[in-house]
């Protein structure tokens, strides 16, 4: 873009399309990866798996006091249906607790990837535009020196630039 703007006749200083610097700010934006939207993705996605694994745990545990709840009219089938009881919500709670930490761990796997591209395409970006401004740079070199020179060849010039 800036090979391609117009020269300010002093200073120069060239005149760049806004409109067209915009788009590739944008474009630069665009190129976030897709690992970042799909870490936020992964987090609710993990919320939803901690909801179904409650959810499923109050299913577990509802089912578990009614079939109490019916087996109350005989002590042994009472005590023999208390201990089921609590053995279906200790398992509830272990299978709970399993895909908690799954959750868990899939999301802060996933986070890391993205968390690595992220920086990696950062890392790309800066590189590029190091790149671009040293191109930069070396091009506005180039132009002060052929300014400098046309300044001392006109400077050069006596008596040409002191006639009426």
């Amino acid at each position: 873009m800036v090979g391609e703007a117009r020269r300010l006749p002093l200073g120069g200083n060239v005149v760049m399309d806004r409109r067209r610097l915009l788009d590739l700010i944008d474009q630069i934006r665009v190129a976030v990866p897709p690992e970042v939207r799909e870490a936020r993705s992964i987090a609710e996605q993990g919320e939803e798996i901690l909801a179904r694994a409650r959810q499923e745990a109050e299913q577990v545990l509802s089912e578990a006091h009614m079939q109490v709840e019916e087996r109350l009219e005989d002590d042994q089938i009472v005590k023999a249906a208390e201990e089921r009881g609590r053995e279906l919500i200790r398992q509830a709670e272990e299978k709970v607790s399993v895909m908690v930490r799954e959750a868990e761990e899939q999301v802060q796997a996933r986070l890391a990837q993205a968390e690595t591209a992220a920086n990696q395409q950062m890392d790309e970006a800066d590189r590029y535009a190091l790149e671009m401004l040293k191109k930069l740079e070396a091009q506005l070199t180039s132009f002060m020196t052929t300014v400098r020179a046309g300044v001392e060849a006109l400077e050069a010039k006596p008596g040409e630039s002191e006639s009426p």
